[in-house]
């Protein structure tokens, strides 16, 4: 009986001349909606790495990772859990059921020699991966995006049951791991500080699909969008009229290909999310409402288109919250865009906003970092450790309310489309102090970490 579980165990960590050269990268959610884990997963390809990105399929991937063919992805579904009987019942079955198939497809590929996991999710993949990395001796290394229990305490409050499992969960398994990466530096002190952590901060930073779009790009992106959203249909007359071939916002002359800006346009205003409890869209809602009073009380101002990218559980709610106002000047849309027309639409775009709200004060916005790269001002929501990226005043302005939000509108607009004013400055400031991109950072602080020792 000994010798059989010897020879087991020795046939689940049996390595041969590719494991080092092998890593699993794991997100218990959407790979399309998971940048950042798709970033990790082409740096450790363009290093010479094999990888199996683990995730749901939900939406599509950006095209690098499909046609990488280094990285291989290994699909799994979201368990719903039993849907008779309380809910807690429901709870139970589906992190049981999601542990034995994320145990299922951790166990049956080829060894690996590390699993890197985004947390949160964490709940079950932290334990499941753990216990896979003890068993077949891979190095785990967790990537804080956030704390899980954090998020959780915003639907349910702080003193609810699954909350307190959640947070003796994520503090009993997240220091089981062999490295850790974090998202800034207030959270590397806290992980060390709390939870005797010690992480190596990993700022998000852009990839290099994410510039300025140029005006051809831009105006293909405004066409596509145009088939499908009124709101970036021109105004009064024919989007093509066999010359010339308009979008509220360009037009492109059909004999000589060139694109120009419409004069007398209206802005651009951009925001991303995944329609979660931390994000609180009435609040640029609100503003919204407040700048097209200011319109109608003669402020001389241009109109606003405001797209909001995005999936996510809160969405139809705020959809009809958005059916519900009566705007002249003010269109509100709501596309969902692929992979590769996300950075167009933010290089084309005069603002950015961003209602990200941490749960727990120490993780920052990823929107933001790509819209940065697109050099895009960005008017965001305070919270306690925004200043490692928003410097107000120097790349955009960071507000606490609906009507300091609809002010910061009004004066940043003045003038537009004018490259003069504090919006053209906050967007030269940002030309001028470009940082490190996504791979120059990804070889200094993580690769050390995942290249095998001489």
């Amino acid at each position: 009986m000994v010798v059989c579980v010897s020879n087991f165990f020795r046939q689940l960590r049996k390595r041969d001349g590719g494991t080092e050269r092998r890593v699993c990268v794991l997100v218990l959610g959407d790979i399309g909606r998971s940048p950042r884990m798709q970033y990790h997963a082409l740096s450790l390809s363009k290093h010479g790495y094999s990888v199996t990105l683990v995730g749901f399929r939900d939406t599509k991937p950006h095209q690098d990772i499909l046609r990488d063919e280094k990285i291989r992805i290994s699909p799994i579904e979201e368990v719903k859990g039993c849907r008779v009987g309380p809910r807690i019942v429901t709870y139970v079955t589906k992190v049981l059921l999601q542990s034995l198939q994320l145990l299922h497809v951790l166990m049956k590929m080829e060894l690996q020699s590390h699993i890197l996991m985004q947390n949160p999710p964490g709940l079950p993949g932290i334990a499941v991966a753990s216990l896979v990395c003890g068993l077949r001796g891979t190095r785990f290394v967790i990537d804080w995006h956030n704390y899980g229990y954090t998020i959780m305490a915003l639907s349910h409050g702080p003193r609810h049951p699954v909350v307190r499992l959640a947070t003796w969960y994520e503090h009993f398994f997240g220091p089981l791991a062999t490295h850790h990466l974090c998202v800034t530096g207030e959270m590397k002190d806290d992980l060390q500080r709390n939870w005797g952590i010690k992480a190596t901060t990993l700022y998000d930073k852009p990839a290099s699909i994410f510039r300025e779009t140029p005006p051809t790009l831009r105006h293909q992106l405004f066409i596509r969008l145009a088939n499908t959203h009124p709101e970036f249909q021109p105004r009064g007359s024919e989007r093509c009229d066999g010359e010339v071939e308009r979008t509220i916002f360009s037009s492109r002359d059909l004999a000589s290909d060139t694109v120009t800006l419409t004069p007398g346009r209206p802005a651009l205003l951009v925001s991303s999310t995944s329609w979660t409890e931390d994000e609180d869209f009435s609040i640029l809602l609100k503003a919204l409402e407040e700048y097209d009073g200011f319109i109608r009380g003669g402020a001389s101002l241009p109109a606003l288109v405001c797209a909001i990218t995005g999936k996510g559980p809160q969405k139809e709610h705020y959809r009809k919250m958005i059916d519900r106002l009566r705007l002249e000047h003010v269109k509100i849309c709501t596309p969902w865009l692929e992979a590769e027309d996300y950075p167009v639409l933010l290089g084309s775009a005069d603002l950015g906003v961003c209602l990200h709200k941490s749960s727990s004060g120490l993780d920052l916005p990823m929107k933001v970092v790509d819209m940065f790269g697109c050099c895009l001002p960005v008017c965001a929501v305070h919270f306690n450790c925004l200043h490692e990226l928003v410097k107000h005043e120097e790349n955009g302005l960071v507000f606490r309310d609906s009507q300091e939000l609809a002010q910061q509108l009004k004066d940043l607009l003045s003038g537009f489309p004018s490259s003069e004013g504090r919006l053209g400055s906050f967007r030269r400031n940002l030309r001028t102090s470009r940082g490190q991109r996504w791979d120059d950072n990804w070889d200094q602080n993580v690769l050390p970490l995942i290249a095998p020792t001489p």
